[in-house]
């Protein structure tokens, strides 16, 4: 065998560090990936402080959970750690706590404590300015700051861990991190944590898994913002849907559950059907709610299912996907994208045309109440539907059969035998499998 020559080639430490504060992060974002942190070590409790105090202002994220060792703790603030992640934790690539960290501030520190008796507190900080300095992936003990001094008072005798971020370019700009516009900055970043960590943690926060995660933004407890409205009576629930999904050797499943939301008029109260308008209101509220291990990743929109509708706004939905299907749905390193898998989307047309039609009818039946229509010439005679008459099935239901066939192929274990048919199907009666939305 012909030997070949190599040459190891560490990449620039001080070039990669600035690089990968840019990977697509914003302040709620980067706090909601360090309290995934917290909620893997098995949290009951996290406390989110964002203190300003001009150019040394700083965040704080403490909680209560297992806390680490110090050969855990360094190998935490390894860029791609090398620990491993069971079927269920919300890390997945060993990148969370530095990329998020120091996507919003040049330092950080974590101060940490095991749940062993007689542990002390131990802390390592990375610095941005110090690696820059000598282009090396350094890290240090802290200086034994206010912040930091804070941080072990925190942890008292208790197991837990505390991540501080100092230097906070990305939050402050340099030139102006004093006077009242940085106080208002703070402020208003505050409240936007809380209400995406609301919404992003709403099922530990209420405890949907018989696991409750308490969490608080400065003082103030957040609260959780379930977008299914469960506590209306007039919402409807139809029939969940279960899909088992394999691709490139990986296995896993997903459940899509589907809810129209009660009109205005049906909600319990006025200010509750404002509240659960959402952050970005009915409209661009609606569509495709996704959560990987009870966490949820991406929400608004139909996710090119398809488009958003005023007629439909009612109509939310949610699909769970296991992290062993991490890959096929290809989420980003800040949890905050992922991609549906072809496969699967062809599978989930079908429910979500059925669940936006309910809502499209009860949105149209509301507006009957509310807004007098002209008097039709023959009210008996009802709307012909798009398509009807072209053939003795419309292309909507042979389109349905198609996917049913799928859907049932794969609950059935038999997806390699259905794509065989299909090929056969293909050659020899290419239309029938055209009209079933099954042509390539």
């Amino acid at each position: 065998m012909q030997s070949r020559s190599s040459v190891s080639i560490t990449p620039s430490a001080a070039r990669l560090t600035e690089s990968l504060r840019d990977i697509g992060y914003d302040f709620p974002a980067a706090v909601a990936d360090i309290v995934d942190n917290s909620i893997m070590a098995g949290a009951e409790r996290v406390d989110i402080m964002i203190e300003f105090d001009g150019a040394d202002s700083f965040v704080s994220i403490a909680d209560d959970g297992h806390g680490m060792s110090a050969n855990g703790l360094v190998e935490a603030l390894r860029y791609g750690s090398r620990r491993s992640y069971s079927r269920g934790d919300l890390g997945r690539y060993g990148l969370g706590l530095k990329t998020a960290s120091l996507s919003q501030c040049r330092s950080v520190t974590v101060v940490t404590q095991r749940e062993v008796p007689g542990s002390r507190a131990v802390a390592r900080m990375l610095d941005l300015d110090l690696i820059a300095e000598w282009d090396e992936w350094l890290v240090v003990d802290p200086v034994r700051d206010a912040a930091v001094e804070r941080a072990r008072e925190a942890l008292g005798d208790n197991s837990g861990t505390v991540v501080v971020w100092r230097k906070l370019d990305r939050v402050l700009p340099e030139k102006r991190p004093h006077g009242a516009w940085g106080r208002r900055r703070l402020d208003g970043l505050a409240a936007k944590t809380a209400e995406h960590l609301g919404v992003v943690f709403h099922r530990f926060l209420e405890g949907a898994r018989g696991r409750t995660v308490a969490v608080t933004v400065n003082g103030e407890k957040v609260e959780p913002w379930n977008p299914f409205a469960p506590d209306e009576p007039a919402r409807i629930e139809l029939a969940p849907q279960r899909f088992e999904l394999v691709a490139d050797g990986v296995s896993g499943k997903a459940e899509l559950r589907r809810y129209v939301l009660p009109s205005r008029d049906l909600f319990s109260s006025t200010a509750e059907f404002e509240r659960l308008s959402g952050p970005l209101n009915w409209n661009r509220q609606q569509g495709l709610y996704i959560y990987r291990a009870d966490r949820l990743v991406q929400w608004g929109g139909w996710n090119g299912v398809r488009g958003i509708d005023e007629h439909t706004k009612l109509a939310r939905a949610s699909l769970d996907f296991d992290t062993d299907l991490d890959a096929v749905f290809n989420i980003n390193v800040a949890k905050i994208r992922v991609t549906i898998p072809l496969q699967l989307r062809q599978m989930i047309e079908r429910p979500i045309n059925e669940l936006c039609g309910q809502a499209d009818d009860i949105y149209r039946k509301t507006s009957r109440r509310t807004v007098p229509e002209p008097e039709a010439a023959n009210d008996d005679v009802s709307p012909v539907p798009k398509g009807a008459g072209t053939s003795p099935i419309s292309r909507q239901v042979n389109a349905g059969v198609g996917l049913a066939l799928r859907a049932a192929a794969m609950h059935a274990g038999e997806y390699e035998s259905f794509l065989r048919v299909l090929d056969v199907l293909r050659q020899q009666a290419p239309e029938i499998a055209e009209s079933l939305g099954l042509a390539r």
